[in-house]
This record gives C-alpha cells, structure tokens and sequence, in this order.
C-alpha cells in the first residue's frame, strides 16, 4: 500500500471508531430473564419470579409490582389466581410482579406474553429489578401450585425453562450453561480479528509464507487475551459503552504498544521496514478496534438468544 492510501486507511479507521460510538451512547442494556414453559397448562396460570425477603418486612424503596406493570389495567388481572399466588409465596421471599421490588423496578406479565419457535410459552422479565438469586413460581386456575428451588442469574441477560407437569412434582427446571456462551462469544470475537488483521498483513504486501507464524503467535496471545475479556465482561454486562471505555479500549491500547515493539521493535514482521510494521500494526488493532464496536451488539444478543 502507498503511503497516501495508508494515511486515508487509518484516518478512515479513525473516523469510523468515533462515529461509532455514537451508535452505543444511548444504548444500555439491561438485566433480563426469559422463562420457558415448555408443555404449558392447558389453563390459565400466572408465573412470578420470587426475590428474597420477606415483602411486608421490606423497608426502604418499595415498588409496587402491580401498579408498576398494570397501572390502569388491573381489571385485566384473575383476582383468584393473584390470591394465589400470594398465598405462596414461602417465608423469606416475595413475588416480583404479584407483589413487588425494592430498590428497582422490573418490567413483566404474570400471562405469557407469547410463545417461541417450538411453541413454548414466553415470560421476560426485565430491567433492574430482576433479581440475581430467585425462585419461579407457578400456580394454575385449578389451583396446582409449583415452587422452584433456588436460582442463580450469573449473566446480564440469560433464560431457563420449565419443562411443566400435570403432577406438580414432576415438573423441573433447566438452566443453560454458560459455558457455551462464554466459548461462542471468545469464538465470535477473535476470529473475525483474525481474519481482518490476516487480510490486512496482505494489503501491506508482506509475505504470509514467512510471516504467518509471527501473526498467528503475536495475535492468539494478545488478541486472545482480549476476546477473553470482551467475552466476560460482554456476558455480565452486556454490551455496553462503558465497558469498551473503562476496559476494553485501555487494552486495545497496551496491545498496541506490544504488537508494535513486536511486530518493528523485535523486527517479528519481515520483508519491509520497521516503519512499515509499525504502520501495520496501528492499523490493524484499529481495524479490530472498529470492527469489534460493530460486532459487540449483534454477537452479544445472538449469544443471549441460545443462553
């Protein structure tokens, strides 16, 4: 590449970091989780998640669950299967939606709200209120009452289902792995890194033949590290500006400086001069930079939607 065309590369790259993250500012995402019911009452039933705490011992900022999500709309509401439901409610713990939060709020339907590709009823539950430890609890109109054991959300954004029996004692719940969710994003986010800083090594004209191994070595270490962390904080977090400012963008930056005295300073790169993989290694970890702004959201909302 000439040097002119390297310049405008690289002021390209530039512009496109900044522009992008304009497209992250007002975006946030928040803590959600998703319940399927999978063989659902042939009846109307409601389901709750239940936090811990006792809801009539709560202090402090309580919200009512009911005028949160039904203000104006409580009519809709089977006021004997909320009695229900209340009744249930064990010691130690109260219903997110029937009764309320502390704290924060959070969005959802006691009702399915829908069902998805397999035909399974859906319940998401939303925003910050949704607890990280809880409980599901189900009651039908014909008076079945089935409690979970308790759970734990260790993602931003994740789901479980209820595979539901006629025999209350019969229905369970699964929870997915987030074993697969932490490989699929590291996977989702290193190979494309791979890919475009490999493409570039050859638009700078240097030789794969004698280089590849330097690539390969420097990126699966520095590259690596960095999908590592992408992928931890994107799954606890979501994939938030924040994250790419306080953290992500500081280790793109320690990266580069490493990638250049690799790359120029060890003379890992061979076939031009050090300016020239010095250039090169500017704009690949801008090119990554760019490319990893673009890929956080769809990657991450992917990876939630099989969790």
């Amino acid at each position: 590449m000439k040097r002119a065309s390297l310049r405008a590369f690289v002021c390209a790259l530039l512009a496109s970091l900044a522009l992008t993250t304009f497209a992250f500012a007002d975006s946030g995402p928040k803590p959600q989780l998703t319940v399927r019911v999978e063989n659902a009452p042939q009846e109307p039933y409601y389901l709750d998640l239940l936090a811990e705490g006792d809801w009539g011992a709560e202090d402090g900022n309580r919200i009512d669950g009911i005028d949160w999500n039904y203000d104006g709309k409580e009519d809709t509401l089977d006021p004997d299967l909320l009695a229900l439901l209340r009744e249930n409610v064990p010691a130690g713990w109260h219903a997110c939606i029937a009764q309320g939060t502390t704290g924060a709020p959070m969005w959802g339907e006691l009702y399915a709200e829908g069902t998805d590709a397999f035909g399974n009823d859906l319940h998401v539950f939303g925003y910050h209120g949704v607890p990280s430890t809880y409980r599901i609890i189900l009651v039908t109109q014909s008076g079945k009452v089935w409690l979970s054991d308790v759970l734990e959300r260790k993602v931003l954004q994740s789901s479980v289902t209820v595979h539901w029996a006629d025999d209350t004692e019969h229905t369970t719940v699964t929870v997915p792995s987030t074993v697969t969710g932490y490989l699929l994003q590291f996977l989702a986010t290193l190979v494309p890194t791979l890919l475009i800083e490999g493409i570039l090594l050859l638009l700078f004209r240097y030789s794969w033949k004698e280089n590849w191994k330097a690539f390969l070595l420097v990126n699966l270490v520095t590259q690596g590290v960095l999908a590592a962390a992408s992928s931890v904080l994107n799954l606890q977090n979501g994939a938030a500006l924040w994250n790419y400012f306080l953290f992500l963008l500081p280790m793109e930056a320690a990266i580069l400086l490493i990638e250049i005295y690799l790359y120029a300073g060890r003379g890992l790169l061979t076939g031009h001069s050090r300016g020239r993989a010095a250039l090169y290694a500017v704009s690949a970890n801008l090119a990554s930079a760019v490319l990893g702004y673009y890929l956080a959201e769809p990657v991450w909302s992917f990876v939630v939607s099989i969790s």
